[in-house]
């Protein structure tokens, strides 16, 4: 019901130009503020199609997805799993199902990753053209809502919509799927589609991630230093668990590029700005009703204002904000969940390097290493947040699945542990 709502405020905003919408509705007794339809995006969006009617069908499925998951990209949604007869060739009938994966990878290495999946499954693939019987089978069917037409790469799958062990699977995981070429929605495939062969729904698949899970955490805050990957985190997370993202707006402030020219002179403005705009976001957002999202998580909290002025402020500018923090902080939302990102100084510089901002180049070693002991001073006082430091120093959360995986492991256990 909440997606169909979703889909029909779109088709409602459709027209409009700017990218940012906000619409208040009354429902019964609620008032629901709609923000931000188009909001930014972290990960790409692909559906694979799974196919195999060789051996254990079943359990080269559910193999096929735990590999993907585990080693290629975030699955996200799991369809059912359909029988269908082959087609095209005459053989044993298929086993097919769709997934919905998030991933940083481009469409070319997640087909590239896809077909070294198959092989270690033990795909064999021959020269010779047509069909043929296949202990796993895997289709880019979409991505993103991109059109591809390469040699070795067409999305979407030029025969989806031909195909009902394609389209129903497809219909599991997103019932509001729009073919981009033909621009029709996915129940208008099926009710054209040329294919009259059945296919029976089997049984439901379980989904990998389900088993992590947030539970009892309403909001969760993600901190670290400049470059320790605090932001990818947050919309990693906001978006494989379908949580509302609080991003921290420091590129609005006009106060930051002078910060890092003049950090003397701008320090005290700059710590006033950011403070009174921290607590406005979090204030508005936390008390915002989002009937679209499990929980919300940002990429910073307010207690980041008093650490970073503790570094950057004079002392008796420090006693006058510090005063000014305490009556601010007590109307501040608080985290059910504190996490910090902890990474040594070199990796920090690294990171800031690669990100290329052009005010941030001038950051120096000792600066981040008097914001790292801010941190862990601040976090070994704190007796009433629950908190929890991942050292996640050599670890890509970004670009590699592992490391991902490592990383939302230790949350899972810490919440067990609570």
């Amino acid at each position: 019901m909440l997606q169909l709502l979703k889909v029909e405020f779109k088709k409602i905003f459709k027209s409009c130009n700017t990218n940012l919408l906000t619409q208040v509705l009354n429902v019964t007794a609620f008032k629901i503020v709609l923000v931000t339809l188009q909001p930014m995006k972290f990960q790409n969006e692909a559906i694979l199609s799974l196919g195999s009617n060789q051996g254990d069908r079943q359990q080269h499925i559910e193999g096929c997805i735990n590999h993907i998951h585990n080693h290629i990209a975030t699955v996200v949604r799991v369809s059912g799993l359909y029988e269908t007869p082959s087609w095209g060739f005459e053989s044993d009938d298929f086993y097919n199902c769709a997934i919905m994966v998030h991933t940083h990878k481009s469409a070319k290495v997640l087909l590239d990753e896809i077909l070294k999946a198959e092989i270690e499954a033990g795909r064999i693939r021959t020269e010779e053209e047509g069909y043929s019987a296949r202990s796993i089978d895997i289709d880019i069917i979409a991505f993103n809502n991109e059109v591809i037409s390469e040699a070795d790469l067409v999305v979407p799958h030029p025969r989806m919509q031909d195909r009902n062990f394609v389209l129903y699977p497809l219909k599991d995981v997103n019932p509001y799927w729009e073919h981009p070429v033909l621009k029709k929605d996915i129940d208008t495939l099926i009710a054209q589609s040329p294919d009259a062969s059945n296919c029976k729904l089997v049984l439901h698949l379980s989904n990998p991630i389900s088993e992590i899970g947030f539970s009892g955490v309403n909001y969760m805050a993600v901190e670290g230093n400049i470059g320790a990957g605090k932001t990818s985190l947050a919309g990693r997370i906001a978006e494989d668990f379908n949580a509302k993202i609080v991003l921290e707006r420091f590129a609005d402030n006009p106060f930051l590029p002078k910060f890092y020219k003049e950090p003397t002179r701008y320090a005290f403005s700059l710590e006033m700005s950011f403070l009174a705009d921290r607590h406005q976001q979090l204030s508005d957002d936390l008390s915002q009703l989002d009937l679209f999202s499990d929980f919300v998580v940002s990429d910073y909290h307010i207690f980041k204002s008093l650490i970073v002025a503790k570094v950057t402020l004079t002392e008796d500018e420090y006693r006058l904000y510090q005063k000014l923090f305490d009556i601010i902080n007590k109307e501040t939302p608080k985290p059910d969940l504190y996490i910090y990102l902890y990474r040594k100084t070199d990796a920090l510089l690294q990171q800031i390097k690669q990100r290329g901002r052009s005010y941030e180049q001038g950051i120096q070693p000792d600066y981040l290493n008097k914001l790292n002991s801010g941190y862990m001073e601040y976090i070994r006082l704190q007796k009433d947040l629950n908190i929890l430091v991942i050292d996640v120093d050599g670890l890509d959360f970004v670009n590699n699945q592992q490391d991902y995986l490592t990383v939302l492991n230790t949350i899972k256990q810490h919440a067990l542990a609570d």
